[in-house]
């Protein structure tokens, strides 16, 4: 291969262009589709458990911030593992991230096609998935920078919608006042509830947050220094969080369905945040969401994708994967190999999900194991580099955060679904077979 064609990237991006990424990949109305959910199982304290998340979320990104920091590399969480803990470990760290970084574009892809299908019910999903994956693979494959500034105009528009909804939401309050009590986001409709309760709809708000860590996958192409992707990683979480406690917080005070109503009728769960937005303001805005979330899984898709290639990218560099996948598009400045591997990946999963009538459900089920399992990884990354091995300058704090946030990853992994556990752990074989078949390049 020619050397000036691998493991090279360009440094093209700017802290914004980083934000736009993390943003697009969580996708600033991502609450609406689980809001239901959390509604029916927490008693409406659904703002609570997202203000918990966000708090449970910021140990991981804070490593995140200490390790892109020190080791700028575009294999993230691989990378991350590797110099902290070991090849091997960093190894099926990567392979670990890999199982969410593929899967999640796919279920982007799926629910695009989902929803555009409800809007025009006489095209199936699986053609709308396809329109939507080939539009965002040939804006990755045109370069970050081109693929950045689209995404950016999609976010925007996102947010336009998102302040339509607070703005239309605080008119009504201040014309009619709330369905339920000021406070019930916070403390449910029964005036308290559980602790153990919150701690099990953490664990699915959590799904919410997960993409904001694929920042770190563009170190390499950050035109700042090494401290820019760790700040961008800790804004995208801090501004998801006070975007999701809003809207939830507003959500559940206009909603005029009792939690306990909800929770008999699990069917209309997945569209409670559209109906309450029906009834509470108007069908245009129910109508107004439903087109956004509709559109914005595509570019989620898109920046996961790309996020995917990277880590492809890292890890075939480092010798772990075959040295083709890092190569690097000479026009462009992607990697081109890996970023379609992912492109054709993502599509074959998408593709049969969405011909499935549970294919939705199938994979949201697993779509979490890996990123988790990989974050816990991430946790003893920051112990092994600053404290063991002494790489850094070693402060309590790399001892104490990693270690609260690798608790609650493990604490988030055991509350996982038993299918979810099956997929993880065939997915952690199959890794261990990869890596003892390449243990001569360990």
């Amino acid at each position: 291969m020619d050397p000036s064609r691998a493991g090279v990237l360009r440094r093209s991006l700017s802290r914004r262009d980083l934000i736009v990424y993390g943003l697009l990949f969580i996708g600033p109305l991502a609450p609406v589709g689980v809001f239901g959910v959390l509604d029916a199982r927490t008693s409406g304290a659904v703002a609570l458990v997202y203000l918990c998340a966000t708090i449970a979320m910021a140990f991981t990104a804070w490593s995140y911030a200490q390790m892109s920091a020190a080791v700028p590399h575009a294999g993230s969480v691989f990378a991350y593992v590797t110099e902290g803990v070991g090849r091997r470990a960093g190894f099926l760290a990567g392979w670990l991230a890999m199982l969410d970084y593929l899967l999640i574009p796919s279920v982007a892809y799926l629910f695009c096609g989902i929803a555009l299908h409800a809007l025009i019910p006489t095209v199936p999903a699986w053609v709308f998935t396809v329109l939507a994956f080939a539009l965002t693979t040939a804006l990755n494959m045109a370069g970050v920078g081109v693929a950045a500034r689209a995404g950016f105009v999609v976010l925007v528009a996102e947010i336009v919608v998102l302040v339509v909804f607070v703005v239309s939401a605080l008119v009504v309050l201040a014309s009619h006042g709330p369905a339920r009590p000021w406070m019930a986001p916070f403390t449910g409709t029964a005036g308290g509830v559980d602790a153990f309760t919150i701690a099990g709809a953490i664990s699915v708000a959590v799904l919410s947050f997960l993409g904001f860590d694929a920042i770190a996958s563009f170190a390499e192409e950050s035109a700042g220094d090494a401290r820019q992707v760790g700040r961008a990683i800790v804004f995208c979480l801090a501004t998801a969080g006070l975007l999701f406690v809003a809207q939830t917080y507003l959500a559940g005070v206009l909603s005029r369905t009792n939690p306990a109503d909800l929770a008999a009728q699990p069917a209309a769960q997945g569209t409670a945040f559209y109906d309450l937005a029906r009834v509470a303001i108007g069908p245009w805005m129910a109508t107004l969401l439903a087109v956004t979330k509709a559109i914005g899984p595509a570019f989620a898709a898109m920046s996961g994708q790309a996020a995917a290639a990277r880590l492809l990218f890292g890890m075939a560099r480092d010798g772990r994967l075959p040295r083709a996948l890092a190569m690097v598009d000479a026009r462009r400045g992607v990697p081109r190999v890996s970023l379609l591997t992912a492109a054709v990946l993502t599509l074959v999963v998408s593709v049969w999900a969405a011909r499935r009538a549970d294919g939705l459900d199938v994979l949201v089920s697993i779509v979490d194991v890996g990123a988790l399992a990989a974050f816990t990884l991430l946790h003893a990354s920051v112990v092994g580099y600053f404290v063991v091995l002494r790489k850094g300058t070693a402060r309590l704090a790399h001892l104490v955060v990693p270690v609260l946030g690798a608790a609650v990853t493990i604490w988030v992994l055991v509350a996982a679904s038993a299918p979810a556990k099956v997929v993880g752990l065939a997915w952690l074989a199959a890794g261990l077979i990869v890596l003892f078949a390449r243990r001569s390049d360990a």
